[in-house]
């Protein structure tokens, strides 16, 4: 993988700034040192596990160009999730980028090879803070280790979703070790790992943080996990979430558009951070979702599709406007517009800082904890009339219809709860997650091919193994089927 070695021998020492009360991890090492040198206090353990969250922001495209030096953590995800389904495509069908949305990805896509990498610089990360956690003081060795159990989980439940089966490695391991490091894990294997890791978290961490791990982001990932597993687990979710609502830490925001340009609200429940204007810290995918009026270094990504535009004038309400805009031809996505951005002036303007753009990448949010509370009620049937899971979906309809609140249901059925996730979680990296845990991906996505003109095959509802990891394993790394 990637920077494997680097990772296995040296940690990055990584410095942060405040904004608030919560920190910014600088993406770029500023010193690496061996690990038996560093890890020497408790602070030195702090800095390892803020170095985890560093490698989950990754690196601003527009400040690193070459890919093959700095990965960038979740800033490409959308292209793996939102351009594989029927919400968005890439502007142009030029470049590796445009693969994504056509279903063409091949192993040697760099876009796919870069969030592979990168999620296992986060488990790698985790693994080293927890070979050294006997060096944190005692008070604080459960809850950093805690805190890396839960982000390990969280790069695991993407890898697995989008390539199945993968490499499971728990502890630091040695560079010749293949077996350990290139032995593809069967899914069920990954999941256990993930719910024991999270379940760890959930026991030990409290909500003190909203971009760090906490409590809540543990429960809601898990809940996510319970209905995802091949076996599933609806009541083990449904009680989780009650859990997060019954706590009355998180609220729906009254206003949509301060969910995501009001940082660390009262949804939120975990956001990795980015700071504007400052090249380590920032994000590009704010700019790259520009085109009539391009901003970033090409044409624009996350074109919204019109069959999602149709279900945003049937089913959206006030957050239409918040979430996407048209410009002549071009339907772009505005929840993560740059900071200083105006686009009701003609041109429209971005601000001074749209390639180094300081919005926040939204992970969890209490908005997706009620609709997966609806989820869990329904469980394996089509639809719930649990008085629960229906005050969770009013909940959702009232901010979105606000002149016709209460928006009462007497029951909501599957259907009716992926279309409106779809329009309460549009841009956020959820929809291809959700087609594939309501069992729906091949026949919505073979539908929006033909619509399209894309050729779909059932292959594409997995990545592939990206040929570069094939390769540096002496093909001990197996590929998936179809590539």
């Amino acid at each position: 993988m990637k920077h494997i070695k680097y990772l296995i021998f040296a940690v990055t020492v990584s410095v942060f700034v405040s904004c608030d009360t919560e920190e910014f991890l600088n993406p770029l090492p500023d010193t690496v040192v061996v690990v038996d040198a560093f890890f020497q206090t408790d602070d030195d353990v702090l800095a390892g596990v803020f170095g985890v969250y560093d490698a989950l922001q990754g690196v601003n495209e527009s400040t690193v160009t070459n890919i093959g030096v700095a990965n960038r953590g979740v800033q490409f995800e959308h292209l793996l999730t939102e351009h594989r389904t029927d919400n968005t495509r890439n502007a142009t069908l030029e470049g590796s980028k445009s693969d994504f949305h056509r279903y063409v990805v091949n192993a040697n896509n760099v876009e796919s090879e870069d969030f592979y990498a990168s999620m296992y610089e986060v488990i790698f990360r985790a693994n080293n803070v927890l070979n050294f956690i006997e060096v944190a003081d005692e008070a604080n060795r459960a809850s950093y280790t805690a805190e890396v159990k839960f982000l390990r989980a969280y790069a695991y439940f993407k890898l697995v979703r989008l390539f199945s089966d993968v490499p499971l490695v728990t502890e630091v391991v040695g560079p010749t070790d293949n077996e350990a490091l290139f032995t593809r894990i069967p899914e069920e294997q990954i999941y256990a790992q993930i719910v024991a890791d999270l379940q760890e978290a959930a026991n030990v961490l409290d909500n003190s943080h909203k971009a760090r791990a906490s409590k809540a982001a543990a429960q809601a990932l898990l809940a996510k996990v319970y209905m995802t597993q091949p076996t599933r687990n609806y009541a083990g979710a449904q009680q989780l979430c009650e859990s997060i609502i019954n706590s009355a830490e998180f609220d729906l925001e009254p206003n949509f558009s301060d969910v995501f340009y009001n940082e660390l609200n009262d949804e939120i429940i975990f956001a990795i951070q980015y700071a504007a204007g400052n090249p380590l810290e920032s994000q590009g995918f704010s700019a790259e979702f520009t085109s009539a009026f391009r901003q970033g270094r090409e044409d624009g990504q996350n074109i919204v599709n019109d069959n999602l535009i149709a279900d945003f004038t049937a089913f959206g309400g006030d957050r239409t406007a918040v979430s996407f805009t048209t410009f002549g031809t071009s339907s772009e996505v505005i929840k993560f517009l740059p900071e200083g951005s105006d686009i009701t002036t003609s041109p429209p303007s971005y601000g001074e800082n749209a390639r180094n753009a300081g919005n926040d990448y939204i992970a969890i949010r209490y908005a997706d904890v009620l609709l997966m509370h609806v989820e869990a009620a329904i469980g394996s049937g089509t639809s719930t009339s649990d008085i629960g899971a229906l005050t969770s979906f009013q909940k959702i309809r009232d901010r979105a219809f606000p002149d016709t609140a209460p928006n009462s249901v007497s029951s909501v059925s599957k259907t009716e709860l992926l279309t409106e996730r779809r329009v309460e979680l549009a841009f956020e990296n959820q929809r291809w997650y959700d087609l594939l845990r309501f069992g729906v991906a091949e026949t919505v996505l073979s539908a929006h091919a033909d619509e399209m003109g894309y050729v779909f095959s059932a292959r594409a509802l997995l990545l592939p193994i990206p040929a570069r990891e094939i390769n540096i394993s002496d093909g001990l790394l197996t590929q998936n089927p179809g590539y």
